[in-house]
């Protein structure tokens, strides 16, 4: 029993069955006296709802886990290079498969028994989008063992805008002179577009600060969810106490009563044994008394044969 495989089949099982499997696992380490591998086991959480339809995803589609990987990867790159072209066409395929993936998701966890929700789809999608944009959170995912989702790094709009500035940037074709007129021609519509209106500036704040309300929202029931796990495993916890104290003292209940009946014929073997000890001492006593007696009649009959003898 190592901690990897336990992971492996804990990370699978639908969300109902994790805790009553962890446990069983921790108490078989702490018979086998592996405390150090109880504790662990013990330690790992259950996932949400959400993280565990993203390890069903990887579990059932590994062609299509090394898919988004490898799209990230290119992304990733692409946005480093300011590669306009590149960028475009992966742009097109991160929203496609995306997309894609998180209704297989959906559809994986409610064939599973467990329908999700708009609110646990965009915590999916928040989740591949993550992958994309962070090769720790592509790990992660890829394990197949998130506890709960994961979200780009803030203030990551992934990709946009890279369009445009790698196309501004990008040198210019090989054998060909740059046209400064038309170089000025192209940017000064871009410099004049990057300064946006008033109304666009107000739409943007909007925009931004519902994002982060839903963020803030969706951390806030992620946090509760996990708060209301935690409680689950100290109620189960405090229940296997329980348990355990009734069990020791039922052995202990036992073992009076059992110590009881062991007092309880010892003090009849005690009143037995003190009157057989009272019967022996009256009968040494009698003997005495008996023997004394003998004793003087043997004197008397001696003394009475010696008289004889001399007359």
């Amino acid at each position: 029993m190592d901690l990897e495989s336990i992971e492996a089949e804990l990370y699978g099982l639908a969300p109902e069955d994790f805790i009553p499997a962890r446990d069983r696992y921790a108490a078989a380490a702490r018979k086998e006296n592996n405390r150090t591998l109880a504790a662990k086991i013990s330690a790992l959480r259950r996932p949400t709802l959400a993280a565990w339809a993203g390890n069903l995803l990887v579990r059932a589609e590994p062609e299509q886990v090394a898919g988004l990987l490898r799209l990230g990867e290119g992304l990733r790159q692409a946005h480093e290079q300011l590669d306009g072209p590149q960028l475009r066409d992966l742009n097109r395929q991160q929203h496609s498969v995306v997309g894609a993936l998180a209704r297989q998701a959906r559809l994986l966890a409610a064939e599973a028994g467990h329908p999700v929700g708009d609110d646990m789809q965009r915590e999916i999608e928040d989740t591949l989008h993550a992958v994309l944009a962070d090769p720790e959170a592509a790990q992660q995912w890829a394990s197949g063992r998130l506890t709960k989702a994961l979200h780009p790094p803030v203030g990551t709009q992934f990709f946009a805008g890279s369009e445009s500035a790698a196309a501004a940037t990008a040198p210019p074709a090989r054998g060909k002179r740059p046209d400064p007129e038309a170089t000025t021609a192209r940017r000064a519509p871009a410099r004049d577009s990057a300064v946006p209106t008033a109304k666009e500036a107000k739409e943007r704040r909007r925009q931004e600060e519902l994002r982060q309300k839903r963020a803030h929202a969706r951390q806030e029931a992620e946090s509760t969810e996990q708060q209301a796990l935690r409680r689950e495993d100290e109620l189960r916890h405090a229940e296997a106490r329980r348990e355990q104290a009734e069990r020791l003292l039922q052995e202990a209940d036992a073992r009076v009563a059992a110590l009881a009946e062991e007092l309880k014929a010892a003090q009849e073997r005690q009143r037995t044994a003190r009157s057989d000890l009272d019967a022996a001492r009256h009968q040494v006593t009698e003997a005495g008394r008996t023997a004394q007696k003998a004793r003087r009649a043997a004197q008397n009959a001696r003394t009475r044969a010696e008289r004889l003898e001399a007359g």
